[in-house]
């Protein structure tokens, strides 16, 4: 693809990002939507494979509709109270419809089946905006419409995205459609608590960004699509190979590593708002995900390749990312235990 086209669209998708997050009005956030989604349609189908192709026409059909229950949830919004403001949508119906079309937005089940496909069919670099900056003006827009959104209906697509994310990613080989799954799985854990803390909503989905863009850069900088690739990877750049899987264990939410964190403290506000039987459910649910990490893990480091190669390891890699992977891996493993430090110093 040409720079300067590239160019144009990396700053498109950070304009509309920052039209839809600062926004008041929903005609601007509407706006800022449709120039991301605009912005990263030749991102996807930059390769002209079929596959990405179809890729690029699921995406903008899903977004397109998703953008168009929005417009109607608001127009019925103003319709009735006469307010077009974000945070003033006090209408029940409105409320009902926004959440459908947010979910649609950000891939939340049941509205979830066109994120593994289209994951799949885009390269890894756009499969990390995919899976980070897209999701982020859709939440912001629940973070700002939290307080009248219905929480059984949230409380319901988020146990059903965790479910789902965990039950479907079990027999995956791709790497993509895996990490496709474990997004699904995690916005379940967002979504499950953005009306009784919305800060908490936020904090997880900026770990998760942060662990998600290490995983994918990595997998990039290795240049593995899936398992049986990444099996034969750990005789190129072993130290990469090490870091990937505390990486991978920190995304599944084990303790001490950074994942934990967020969901220590969402079960812990569960638990005070009474939601004891929901958070055990959305514990539990979390353990299926945590099997197709374990496997992901199983294959990065404890698999030995059958016939080992005899080229000289590469300890380090010359690639402009390697700081950014060495940052971002070093803050996925050691934030959380950090944590009670960087405390003690605020």
């Amino acid at each position: 693809m040409n720079p300067q086209a590239k160019l144009i669209f990396i700053i498109s998708l950070m304009l509309g990002t920052t039209i839809t997050i600062s926004s008041n009005h929903w005609i601007m956030a509407w706006a800022g939507l449709e120039i991301n989604t605009l912005a990263i349609l030749p991102l996807i189908s930059k390769s002209h494979h079929p596959r990405a192709v179809e890729a690029a026409t699921k995406y903008f059909l899903t977004q397109a509709t998703a953008s168009a229950l929005l417009l109607f949830s608001s127009m019925t919004n103003a319709w009735h109270t006469g307010q077009w403001d974000i945070t003033q949508l006090s209408h029940p119906v409105s409320g009902v419809i926004l959440t459908s079309a947010i979910a649609m937005k950000l891939g939340l089940a049941p509205f979830h089946f066109w994120f593994p496909e289209v994951l799949q069919g885009s390269p890894l670099t756009t499969g990390l905006l995919l899976s980070t900056i897209m999701k982020l003006p859709p939440i912001a827009l629940l973070y700002m419409t939290s307080h009248s959104l219905n929480p059984t209906l949230l409380t319901a697509m988020a146990i059903l995205s965790t479910a789902l994310g965990g039950w479907m990613g079990l027999n995956q080989t791709q790497i993509r459609k895996i990490l496709a799954f474990s997004s699904i799985s995690h916005l379940g854990w967002m979504a499950i608590i953005v009306i009784y803390n919305p800060k908490l909503t936020l904090l997880n989905f900026y770990l998760y960004t942060m662990m998600t863009a290490a995983v994918f850069l990595t997998l990039n900088s290795m240049k593995v699509l899936k398992l049986s690739t990444l099996m034969t990877a750990w005789t190129k750049v072993p130290s990469l190979n090490a870091m990937l899987l505390l990486t991978l264990l920190s995304l599944a939410g084990l303790p001490p590593l950074t994942g934990f964190l967020p969901k220590w403290l969402i079960i812990q506000e569960l638990t005070k708002q009474d939601m004891a039987p929901a958070a055990t459910l959305i514990s539990l649910l979390s353990l299926l995900s945590l099997f197709f990490y374990l496997r992901l893990t199983y294959c990065t480091t404890i698999t030995l390749p059958p016939h080992t190669t005899n080229h000289m390891k590469q300890w380090r890699t010359n690639k402009p990312t390697s700081i950014l992977i060495a940052a971002l891996t070093t803050m996925s493993v050691i934030l959380l235990p950090i944590s009670p430090m960087l405390i003690a110093i605020v």
